[in-house]
């Protein structure tokens, strides 16, 4: 397999790394998401960067990243038996309320880490719609804010907070599709 890694200068910590062909080993992040994209043909760029759980961290290793940058937030229903990951742009604010008349899905609480886990394989502050991969009863329903499919690229950890990806929006939709999720786009904010 043919591999192909151009790295870039950048911001102190940062490294840049367009693949056309994942180099599992050598990246951060869930190697079978990797192996997912190269099965899929999908390019992205790799950008790591130290650990960022927060927005508020994350921004300050996105200054060269040309991507749309999402808010990713993992929800329950009542019952607990249903899951959301509901994702906006990261400037976007969330009012849980409004969320709740929106998706029509009743009251909604965040989800604990435990369930994070059970469900997507992931921990708290690495919340990204790539943990799908780990979803094999496609059991997580997720919602799109309208507004992102108007992003040319768009970023989101790569199953862990210390790299980010970012990828063409089609090659996301192909993403998507390809997880076997139920998923839309609604308008999620005024």
């Amino acid at each position: 397999m043919e591999n192909n890694i151009v790295m870039e200068g950048g911001m102190e910590g940062i490294g840049r790394k367009t693949i056309k062909f994942a180099v599992k080993n050598s990246m951060n992040g869930q190697p079978e998401l990797y192996k997912t994209f190269n099965e899929l043909n999908i390019q992205f760029e790799y950008y790591e960067h130290p650990p960022a759980p927060t927005i508020e961290e994350a921004i300050k290793y996105w200054e060269d990243l040309k991507a749309t940058h999402c808010k990713n937030i993992f929800f329950r229903n009542h019952k607990g038996n249903q899951h959301y990951l509901v994702i906006l742009e990261h400037r976007q604010a969330l009012d849980i309320h409004d969320l709740e008349k929106r998706l029509k899905q009743g009251k909604l609480t965040f989800a604990s880490p435990e369930r994070l886990m059970k469900h997507l394989g992931l921990t708290p502050g690495s919340v990204t719609p790539f943990g799908l991969i780990n979803d094999k009863a496609h059991h997580v329903y997720v919602f799109f804010d309208e507004n992102l499919k108007k992003s040319d690229k768009i970023s989101f950890h790569p199953c862990i907070n210390t790299a980010s990806l970012v990828i063409s929006f089609s090659d996301f939709e192909r993403f998507m599709k390809w997880t076997g999720n139920g998923y839309e786009y609604l308008k999620l904010y005024d």
